[in-house]
């Protein structure tokens, strides 16, 4: 019998001319809704895209990237016009002329449509109204994601693949779930308005700048660095490792057969390891070099270290743990791609499908009006955010999961983090305070940016009746969310019957690093093992050289499709009445962002590869010394007419009237001479005239922004992106807020700050599970609840 999808009979128009809108727009094919693109006649520019510089061989063919993002959606280039009548989403990237504006004044008065504007900047702001001309690079330089990575002294490098656009589509898809929600609710319309550049900075390395924010500045930010260990060769190819904590490195230690150096002070600090980086690399090297790939997992793994091998556009699909788990399915024209990732039992989601050609549904599409069921809610609820009313119990830590619950919150779900006093969120003790400071733990710079908004219960689950009290909050709630590996929640007794014994109606979404199966099941991974094993490590770096991690971004990219999976499960909960159990996997979530590489070998046979600061699309394209200490201009010509200006400005005449640089692929071919004539000149420049002088003449420009400077960006000023909050411990500083907006909400995302540790056990116990003052003072003596972690 075949299940439903979330969003079936959901009805979606799509205008896009890049990945965010597209992305969007399949996330929601794939759980169900009918999506229709509005192309131009020629057809949506990404049919032509490439990162292999492969081209179809025959019109109405598309590119590989175009199949992935676009399969199973319908094609008008005519008569869109009518289906704006009762269309419940809109998205839109504002190409061809559709922007957030021209949409509305397609829709009849009173539309409950939601209508997702995703654009570089968001619909207001300086940069907005300056329409400065960017791509994917040039805002990976504002964001503070080019300055964070490379040596200290060398040249800072991207993060290759795109990876920004995909961040703002799934940020879009995720806004756009909950918009809907309200709009059914209420009967009302919304607006999103998602800025690219602000996602970026929040998932790309601007989320350090915070800790410029705090009081005495924080511990500083970090400098441009790569990580240590990371990816090192071995007798047979490439692997990655992570050592988040203390343990971990120690761990690490053993693995290379230097236990001698556990109690070394300076290699237990990254700070110590980035002064001492090529006696420890030589050391990692040597070791690795005699052992194979296969050889080196297994022996880390035992160690529980994060480590996976570096997936390659050609390997990536014959490692075992994804093999077994069928993780790579075939689209209709035989080649492989990432499945859906995330799955449950108890809904479908849909597989690959056929890729339209520009106008194949031309007046096939039909629309009729349909009977409105009047809205649920009153006047007065109509102002509550979109999740409001429902109620989570957050089992995450690190960043993947509370980016996820964070985001819930924000929206409007009342969130319980509950952590344990032997082993509290991890992020409590990193990029903080020393533990010769009092409550150091409450200074985190990451657990302080990702759990705004949330209450605070701490149990110690290793005790019974931890777990006692823990199923009784359950009974009380909508939604469980836990991101351990699965071993934990069943050591722990909280696996999916235990929490479908407490609570029929809640959902319980499961976020492992691999998945609740598979050769992998029990590993530990983070953002960096994601990147590694993926792709993603892949197509970034030089070059001439190893593969580099982009660092981070898997997080909150895998908390984004487990919330919009936690979305999708409450429509299939309120139409069935029955709780779930969700499993939606961290490298999952990874393999769908990384998938163009795949796909351009498995479809075309061609292998991209990592080009330093190039890329396809933009020719020149890098960053350049300038004038000063550590400082870089980040440039791209975008089209041909900017190439003479920009040569001019050079006082390059010649270089300007040459014929075999007229077009992208002849200056892409002559990338080494016109980098060495850019970086002639701006060497003798200061950065910000630099910038100026470049967008005068055309040319996308930025500053490679160092973090903390964010804090007074203009853009993000304007937008009140930053937003300020007062913690009990750390004082008033300045978080994040979302990367959108919503119409329906006109206050700032967060009212509280990240919770001290069991800040308000009192509150939930009495206040929810109507615990009196002596059961809670037992709790308190039998060590199942407290404010300090054990053993500090």
């Amino acid at each position: 019998m075949t299940q439903r999808t979330p969003y079936a009979g959901l009805r979606i128009l799509e205008i896009s001319a890049g990945i965010a809108a597209s992305y969007c727009g399949k996330m929601f094919a794939d759980a169900g809704a009918e999506v229709v693109k509005i192309e131009p006649p020629e057809g949506d520019p990404m049919r032509r895209w490439s990162v292999s510089g492969f081209r179809p061989a025959a019109d109405g063919e598309s590119g590989a990237l175009f199949g992935f993002l676009n399969a199973g959606k319908k094609s008008v280039v005519s008569g869109a016009a009518e289906l704006f009548s009762d269309v419940d989403l809109v998205v839109t990237d504002g190409s061809a002329g559709w922007d957030a504006d021209a949409v509305r004044g397609l829709l009849p008065p009173g539309a409950t449509t939601v209508v997702v504007s995703i654009t570089p900047f968001g619909l207001d702001g300086p940069y907005t109204e300056a329409d400065l001309p960017v791509n994917e690079f040039v805002l990976q330089a504002m964001c503070g994601s080019i300055g964070g990575r490379g040596w200290p002294g060398e040249m800072p490098l991207q993060a290759g693949g795109r990876i920004g656009e995909w961040v703002a589509g799934s940020y879009a898809a995720v806004a756009a779930a909950a918009a809907l929600r309200r709009s059914r609710r209420t009967g009302q319309g919304d607006v999103v308005d998602v800025s690219t550049f602000e996602a970026m900075v929040i998932t790309m390395g601007g989320l350090s700048a915070v800790a410029a924010s705090l009081p005495e500045g924080g511990q500083g930010l970090p400098p441009r660095n790569l990580e240590l260990p990371s990816i090192v060769p071995t007798a047979d190819g490439l692997v990655g490792f992570c050592t988040i904590t203390a343990q971990q490195f120690a761990d690490f230690l053993v693995l290379i057969d230097r236990a001698d150096l556990v109690e070394d002070a300076d290699l237990a600090s990254f700070a110590g390891r980035l002064q001492r980086r090529e006696e420890f690399a030589e050391m990692v090297a040597s070791w690795a070099a005699t052992r194979t790939t296969a050889e080196i997992v297994e022996f880390a793994a035992a160690l529980r270290i994060p480590v996976a091998p570096i997936g390659t556009p050609t390997t990536i699909t014959e490692i075992d743990h994804f093999r077994e788990r069928g993780v790579f399915v075939k689209n209709t024209s035989g080649s492989l791609q990432p499945r859906v990732p995330y799955r449950s039992g108890a809904f479908d989601t849909v597989g690959p499908g056929e890729v339209p050609a520009p106008g194949a549904h031309d007046g096939q599409v039909s629309w009729p009006a349909r009977d409105r069921v009047p809205a649920a809610e009153s006047a007065a609820d109509a102002s509550a955010r979109p999740l409001a009313g429902l109620r989570i119990v957050d089992f995450t830590a690190f960043w993947a999961g509370p980016s996820a619950t964070q985001t819930l919150a924000a929206l409007g779900a009342e969130v319980i983090k509950v952590e344990g006093l032997r082993r509290p969120d991890g992020m409590r003790f990193s990029g903080g305070r020393p533990p010769t400071v009092d409550q150091w733990w409450e200074w985190g710079l990451f657990f302080l940016c990702n759990n705004s908004d949330k209450l605070d219960l701490t149990l110690e689950l290793s005790l019974p009746q931890a777990r006692e009290v823990a199923l009784r909050l359950i009974s009380t709630a909508d939604m469980v969310i836990e991101n351990f590996s699965p071993r934990v929640m069943g050591n722990l007794g909280l696996e999916w019957d235990a929490v479908r014994a407490a609570n029929p109606r809640a959902t319980m979404i499961r976020m492992p690093a691999f998945g609740l199966d598979g050769p992998w099941r029990d590993r530990v991974g983070f953002a960096q093992t994601m990147e590694q094993a993926s792709g993603m490590a892949w197509m970034t770096g030089a070059a001439d050289g190893p593969p580099l991690i982009p660092r981070g971004v898997c997080d909150p990219l895998a908390g984004l499709h487990a919330a919009f999976a936690s979305i999708a499960a409450f429509e299939v909960r309120d139409a069935t009445g029955a709780g779930m159990q969700v499993e939606s996997t961290m490298v999952e979530a990874a393999l769908n962002v990384a998938a163009e590489a795949l796909l351009e070998v498995s479809a075309n046979g061609r292998e991209p590869r990592r080009d330093g600061n190039r890329g396809p699309g933009a020719g020149p394209q890098g960053v350049y010394r300038c004038a000063g200490d550590d400082e870089w201009v980040a440039l791209a010509v975008l089209g041909d007419d900017a190439w003479p200006a920009l040569a001019r400005l050079l006082g390059r005449d010649d270089l300007a009237g040459r014929v075999d640089l007229a077009h992208e692929p002849g200056r892409q071919a002559a990338g080494d001479e016109l980098d060495e004539a850019i970086g002639s000149w701006s060497a003798r420049v200061d950065v910000g005239d630099a910038v100026d002088r470049l967008r005068a003449a055309g040319v996308a420009a930025a500053r490679v922004s160092p973090a903390a400077d964010l804090l007074t960006d203009a853009q993000l000023t304007a937008r009140g992106f930053w937003e300020r909050v007062t913690h009990p411990t750390a004082g008033e500083f300045l978080t994040a807020g979302l990367p959108f907006r919503l119409a329906s909400v006109a206050e700032p995302w967060f009212h509280t700050p990240a919770p001290l540790l069991g800040q308000h056990n009192e509150e939930i116990l009495t206040g929810i599970l109507g615990m009196n003052e002596h059961e809670i003072r037992v709790l308190a003596e039998e060590k199942v609840i407290g404010t300090r972690p054990t053993g500090l």
